[in-house]
């Protein structure tokens, strides 16, 4: 059992079904109509190909890691989920071709987050500049789960879109506070420069914090257009588990903690309204 769950966890499925849940979840509150299966499709290969190629080239911790050790005995299967993640996204990409321009972005931006970890001259510098590695990740994900159905959709743009899309980015930056703050020892040691290197604890708990008030501000702001006070209930949801965890996070490291629970916190909403169906 532990087996088969380590392989949904450690081989990306799980945190590509995430991105899934996350678009859905874009696509029912703040848009009036869905986005192409192929765009889910598109994103959910992309996801299996891009983590997988971002832990094939992670083969070393300063500290214990349950996923690192995994990734050391599936190297073979980790590359051919990059190659066959490549090809999917690649097949799919046809019948979505005439969005080529912002999924040419997500892709690239994709390709940034993990090109420091690439031992080669103009990857290696970028670990002198990546200090906004925290920031990027988060739009990342912002990009591709909020503003990137936005776009292909077509429709325009409205203030509880923006809002939407702050609401999504501070969640998600919050979380990737805690994953830089127990990987600062590993960001150091491998040369990647990132605020939280920088920063000290109370430093660190400071950008939470404010992260989490924009969170709340932007996300109750929702209210005055499209959701309904159930589904922002929903929203916030998360966002206070996060808030419970942050202290207990910075104590306990376990893969399974980050990677199963952190990472779900992005999606918990969205499979909150499709379980309730609200």
């Amino acid at each position: 059992m532990k087996k088969a769950f380590d392989f949904f966890l450690f081989s990306s499925l799980y945190i590509a079904l995430c991105a899934l849940l996350m678009i859905y979840q874009t696509c029912r509150l703040i848009m009036t109509t869905d986005v192409p299966l192929s765009l889910y499709l598109f994103v959910f290969f992309s996801t299996i190909c891009s983590y997988n190629f971002h832990w094939w080239l992670s083969t070393n911790s300063v500290a214990k890691s349950d996923r690192v050790d995994w990734s050391k005995r599936h190297r073979n299967l980790q590359f051919f989920l990059f190659i066959a993640g490549a090809v999917g996204a690649g097949i799919v990409f046809v019948d979505i071709a005439r969005y080529w321009l912002p999924i040419a972005f997500s892709v690239f931006l994709t390709f940034l987050y993990s090109a420091p970890k690439l031992p080669y001259k103009p990857f290696l510098f970028l670990r002198k500049i990546a200090v906004g590695k925290t920031i990027f990740l988060a739009m990342v994900w912002t990009y591709v789960t909020t503003v990137l159905p936005l776009l292909v959709s077509g429709q325009s743009w409205t203030g509880g879109m923006l809002l939407f899309c702050i609401s999504r980015f501070m969640l998600i930056y919050a979380i990737c506070i805690i994953f830089d703050y127990r990987d600062r020892e590993d960001d150091r040691a491998d040369g990647i420069r990132s605020m939280i290197t920088y920063f000290n604890d109370r430093g660190i708990d400071n950008l939470f914090a404010l992260s989490m008030i924009l969170f709340l501000v932007s996300t109750v702001l929702l209210l005055w257009w499209a959701i309904t006070p159930i589904q922002l209930l929903l929203l916030l949801v998360p966002g206070m588990i996060v808030v419970a965890l942050y202290h207990y996070s910075k104590r306990h490291f376990s893969d399974y903690l980050y990677y199963f629970v952190l990472d779900g916190l992005m999606m918990l909403s969205s499979l909150l309204m499709l379980v309730l169906w609200i």
